[in-house]
C-alpha cells in the first residue's frame, strides 16, 4: 500500500484496522471511520483512523505534526481528549488510531452565532474545563479553534488535533524545524506570533476569541494571513463587545477582554479560572474592561504600541507548575458553628496557601440546611434570609485577609450533606486544595464527620486544621 494518505481507500486494512468512509480531509491528514481488528474485542467504542498527508505537493509539516500529534495523544488521558488506541509505523504507513467523538464540531455554535449570554458562558465553560485538564498533564494544545472542539452529549468538551502541541517533557520537534508562526490567523495567541509555544495562556487567548466570536458573531482581530497582520494583536484594542452588542452583561465582557489582553500576564492565570467566572458570574470582579464601550484614545493605543514593540515573554515553568501557582483554594468556613479560635486557624493556614502565588484564588464556601427544612416563614423567605446572613459571615471571616475582590468569591451552598456537596463543588470547579476545620477535639474522630470524609474522598489535596491548644 502505498504511504501516501490521499491513496487511503475505503476498505484497505491498516495492522487490522478496517478503513471506513472519508470523514474529513485536513491541511495535514486525512480522517476515515475505523473498524477495529478482529482480536481486539476490547474496542468496543467508535474508532477514527488518522493519516498525515504525504507525497510530492503535501506539506513538509505534516510529518513533524504526525509525530506531535502520535506523541501527544499516547500520553494524554481523561474524558476532555479521544482516546489513543494505536499508532502505525511513520517508516511504514503512519497512523493514528483513536476513539471517534460522536458529538459535533463547535462550528455549529459559531454558525448561529451571536449567541444568550448564557449560552455563550456556558460553553465557555466547558471548553475551559477541558484546557484545564490538558494543561494539568503538562501539554498546550496552541491550536484552539471552532474545528478542534468537539461536544459529547453531555455538553462536555473534546479537544482534537494536537498535531500543533507542546508537551513539556519532550522536544518540541516544531520549534526546531520551523521559525514562522503556526496556528490558525484568527486565534493564534500574540506570543506564538513571536515564537512562544510554551505558555498554557496562549489558549486562553484563543478561548478569548471563540467567546468574542460566539458573543458576538464577529472576530476580535480580524482574521489575518501576513506576518503583519497577525502582530498587530499585540497592541490593537479589539471593539468591546457590548459595542456590538449593547444587551451583553458588563461580566461576559470582563471575562472575554481579560482573555484577549495581549500579554499573557495580564490574562487569567489558568483555565481553571476562567470556567470559575464563566460557570458563577455573579462572582466576577467587572473593571474598566467590562464596562468599556469605546477604544481607549490615541494615547493608550500609542502606549500599547511602544510596549509591543519591545514585547519578550519571559522563560515559564512546565504547565503543571505554573498551575500550581494560579490553582483555586477552597476553604471550608462553618459560619453555622461559630468559634473564633477554628475561624483564626483555618484563616492562617488559608492565608499561607494563599501567599504562595499573586495568582491563587480563594473560593469561601460554606453549607447550609436546604431551606424547605428551616422553620418559620415561607421556605423562598427563610431561604434568602439565611443565604444573605452567612454570605456576610463568610466575608467577615476572609476580611483578614486583605485579598483584593478579583482573587476572592463567596459560596453558600443549600445540602442536607456538606460533605457531599463540598466535594462534589471542588470536583466540577477544578479546586486543586480544601482546607477545613477539624472536628472538635473531645469529639471521637468517625467516618461521618465532614472533614474526614472530604479528605478521605475528595481528589485534591485536603488541609484539616484543628486550633492551637492554649493552657487556660
Amino acid at each position: 500500500m502505498s504511504a501516501v494518505s490521499t491513496g487511503l481507500q475505503e476498505g484497505d486494512v491498516i495492522d487490522g484496522f478496517g478503513v471506513g468512509e472519508r470523514l474529513h480531509a485536513g491541511g495535514m491528514g486525512v480522517l476515515h471511520r475505523c473498524s477495529p481488528p478482529p482480536d481486539r474485542p476490547d474496542l468496543d467504542f467508535p474508532l477514527v483512523i488518522k493519516v498525515p498527508r504525504l507525497g510530492p505537493g503535501e506539506p513538509s509539516e505534516s510529518v513533524v505534526t504526525y509525530e506531535v500529534e502520535v506523541t501527544v495523544h499516547s500520553v494524554l488521558t481523561g474524558p476532555h481528549v479521544p482516546r489513543f488506541v494505536a499508532a502505525g509505523d511513520l517508516a511504514r504507513q503512519p497512523y493514528l488510531v483513536m476513539e471517534r467523538i460522536e458529538g459535533p464540531s463547535l462550528k455549529e455554535w459559531v454558525d448561529r452565532a451571536p449567541l444568550p449570554a448564557t449560552e455563550v458562558a456556558a460553553l465557555g465553560a466547558s471548553i475551559a474545563t477541558a484546557l484545564h485538564a490538558v494543561h494539568a498533564q503538562e501539554v498546550v494544545h496552541l491550536d484552539v479553534k471552532p474545528a478542534n472542539i468537539l461536544l459529547r452529549a453531555d455538553g462536555s468538551a473534546v479537544l482534537v488535533d494536537f498535531g500543533l502541541a507542546r508537551h513539556a517533557h519532550f522536544p518540541d520537534l516544531l520549534a526546531e524545524e520551523f521559525h514562522h508562526p503556526m496556528g490558525s490567523g484568527p486565534y493564534i495567541s500574540p506570543e506564538q506570533v513571536l515564537g512562544v509555544r510554551w505558555d498554557p495562556r496562549s489558549d486562553l487567548f484563543a478561548l478569548g476569541v471563540i467567546l468574542y466570536q460566539l458573543a458576538t458573531g464577529e472576530y476580535p482581530h480580524g482574521a489575518p494571513t501576513s506576518r503583519r497582520g497577525l502582530r498587530r494583536r499585540l497592541w490593537h484594542i479589539p471593539r468591546s463587545p457590548r459595542r456590538v452588542r449593547p444587551e451583553l452583561p458588563e461580566w461576559l465582557q470582563e471575562v472575554i477582554l481579560r482573555c484577549l489582553e495581549p500579554q499573557a500576564a495580564g490574562r487569567y492565570a489558568s483555565a481553571a479560572q476562567v470556567a470559575s467566572d464563566l460557570s458563577q458570574p455573579e462572582q466576577v470582579t467587572v473593571t474598566e474592561r467590562g464596562r468599556r464601550l469605546r477604544r481607549p484614545g490615541p494615547g493608550t493605543l500609542l502606549k500599547r504600541w511602544i510596549m509591543a514593540a519591545g514585547y519578550e515573554p519571559s522563560p515559564l515553568d512546565r504547565p503543571s507548575l505554573q498551575l500550581a501557582t494560579a490553582s483555586i483554594v477552597l476553604a471550608a468556613v462553618a459560619t453555622q458553628h461559630r468559634s473564633e479560635a477554628r475561624f483564626q486557624a483555618l484563616r492562617e493556614v488559608v492565608g499561607r496557601l494563599m501567599a504562595v502565588g499573586a495568582d491563587r484564588r480563594l473560593t469561601c464556601v460554606t453549607v447550609i440546611r436546604p431551606a424547605s427544612e428551616l422553620a418559620g416563614g415561607s421556605a423562598e423567605e427563610a431561604g434568602t434570609s439565611q443565604r444573605i446572613k452567612h454570605l456576610v459571615l463568610l466575608r467577615n471571616w476572609a476580611e483578614p485577609l486583605g485579598l483584593p475582590p478579583e482573587r476572592i468569591s463567596y459560596h453558600v451552598i443549600e445540602s442536607s450533606d456538606p460533605a457531599a456537596a463540598l466535594l462534589e463543588y471542588a470536583r466540577s470547579n477544578q479546586v486543586e486544595h480544601v482546607v477545613i476545620g477539624a472536628p472538635p477535639a473531645d469529639v471521637p474522630l468517625k467516618g461521618t464527620f465532614v472533614s474526614t470524609r472530604v479528605a478521605a474522598e475528595a481528589t485534591c489535596s485536603v488541609t484539616v486544621v484543628r486550633p492551637r491548644f492554649t493552657p487556660g
